[in-house]
């Protein structure tokens, strides 16, 4: 059962701690998640570890870092010369927000990373993040773009277009 009443918020400090532990974390899974796919595709798995897997465990690696940094820079903090904090940035463990959305992808390719140790065609459901970019992008933007109700006219300029009409 959620806490009855107003949630509370953060303070700047509190946000810095959670950030970087936040970072520390995602750090962890990449490089983790990484080492142990290039052991295992080293010592078990060589002779399958052809080009195409090849690229695919790179472009991983490159949208790891990728996500990863552009969760670094959105969580930096900026501190004054006489290091008092001046600002503490984006909450990375805000719901519903871009961080959310870069940590997911993070997830997604480590675990898609890991399951293709089992199977090569594990690599197919990296697809499901083009998939959800675009049910976001459908929900979000398109859809309200799309079913929108028409714009509601006063009955007294719906009358004078009448009347408009009827002249010419």
């Amino acid at each position: 059962m959620p806490p009855k009443g107003k949630q509370g918020t953060k303070g700047a400090k509190q946000i810095v701690e959670e950030n970087k532990a936040t970072l520390q974390f995602y750090q962890y899974v990449i490089g983790g998640v990484n080492v142990a796919y290039l052991l295992l595709q080293y010592f078990l798995f060589w002779e399958s570890f052809t080009a195409l897997y090849v690229f695919l465990w790179l472009s991983s690696v490159a949208l790891c870092l990728g996500s990863y940094q552009f969760l670094a820079s959105m969580g930096r903090a900026k501190f004054s010369t006489d290091g008092a904090l001046l600002d503490s940035g984006i909450d990375l463990n805000m719901e519903a927000g871009m961080a959310e959305h870069a940590k997911d992808l993070i997830l997604l390719t480590s675990i898609v990373q890991c399951l293709s140790l089992l199977s090569n065609y594990f690599w197919i459901l990296w697809l499901l993040a083009p998939g959800r970019a675009f049910y976001l992008l459908w929900v979000n933007i398109l859809a309200p773009w799309f079913f929108a109700p028409p714009p509601e006219v006063d009955e007294k300029k719906q009358k004078k277009m009448e009347r408009r009409m009827k002249r010419h």
